[in-house]
């Protein structure tokens, strides 16, 4: 599929791990190293569309695209719905769009992906920013978590999953309330096959609260520039994790945005954007 390009932000589709997926890019095309963005449930690429142009026009190379059936990429036969087949699949895509080195910016179930990428390619990773999210001892799941976890009652949950319902749900937890054409996009990218991968998802990672050993091994003796962005009204991972990051990132900037909640870059993206360029910005002078 050709590239579309709108106000510096390029749209395409791209091949790995035996599926199309699409692309949100901007910035040098040919760069290898580049600032790839991971969004989390729900979510997709286009979350990610104003701070990719941002860090595009900045003259770094950005991109995003959806995880294996999210957005609008459909995941190959055979695909393993979990945190590992998601972090293959992760270095699959960085790898046929020519990444060698990237500043990952996690979201959501994008950071337990992207951590579990970075336990492996601790030398491929240039920095790391954490959205509402992180490692999180002690960790236990929310109740949505646990509702999709349990057999018949998370299909039945699924299933009933309407606009309005759904709606309803995101406004009722988040302090300042979203944008609602980004309320709505999550509804309309959230069908049947995402439903199904999300309990799949949830199903296959039974312990968020224990770091895993790889991970701490590949942490261990690194400063890693990081930074951390947490809401400070977020129901779903208490904001007290946005300090603890520390005890595994060193050398972590924490900034914790006092009246958002789990999706900041959407209800204070002026802030965010400030924060991430001027952590980039830092890292690339």
């Amino acid at each position: 599929m050709a590239a579309e390009a709108v106000a510096g932000v390029r749209r395409r589709r791209f091949g790995a791990a035996g599926t199309s997926s699409r692309l949100v890019e901007a910035g040098p095309e040919a760069a290898t190293t580049a600032v790839a963005f991971l969004h989390g449930n729900p979510g997709s690429s286009d979350d990610w569309e104003p701070l990719v142009r941002a860090v595009g026009a900045t003259g770094m190379r950005a991109l995003a695209f959806d995880l294996p059936d999210f957005g609008e990429t459909l995941a190959p036969p055979g695909f393993e719905h979990s945190v590992p087949g998601y972090a293959a699949f992760l270095d699959a895509a960085l790898a046929a769009l020519g990444v060698e080195r990237a500043h990952l910016v996690l979201h959501d179930f994008g950071g337990p992906i992207g951590l579990a990428w970075l336990a492996a390619h601790a030398d491929r990773l240039a920095s790391l920013t954490l959205i509402d999210i992180g490692i999180l001892p002690g960790y236990r799941w929310h109740r949505l978590a646990r509702i999709w976890r349990t057999p018949v009652l998370g299909e039945l949950f699924q299933a009933t999953a309407t606009r309005r319902a759904f709606r309803t749900m995101i406004d009722r937890e988040e302090p300042r309330g979203l944008p609602r054409p980004f309320v709505e996009r999550m509804y309309d990218q959230y069908d049947r096959r995402t439903k199904r991968a999300v309990l799949k998802l949830y199903r296959a990672t039974d312990d968020p609260g224990t770091p895993p050993p790889e991970l701490l091994a590949a942490l261990r003796g690194r400063e890693l520039p990081t930074l951390v962005v947490w809401g400070g009204g977020d129901a779903y991972l208490p904001s007290s994790y946005a300090e603890r990051q520390r005890e595994f990132f060193p050398a972590a900037e924490v900034h914790v945005l006092p009246h958002s909640g789990h999706w900041p870059f959407a209800d204070a993206p002026e802030d965010v954007e400030r924060l991430l360029l001027l952590f980039l910005t830092r890292l690339t002078d």
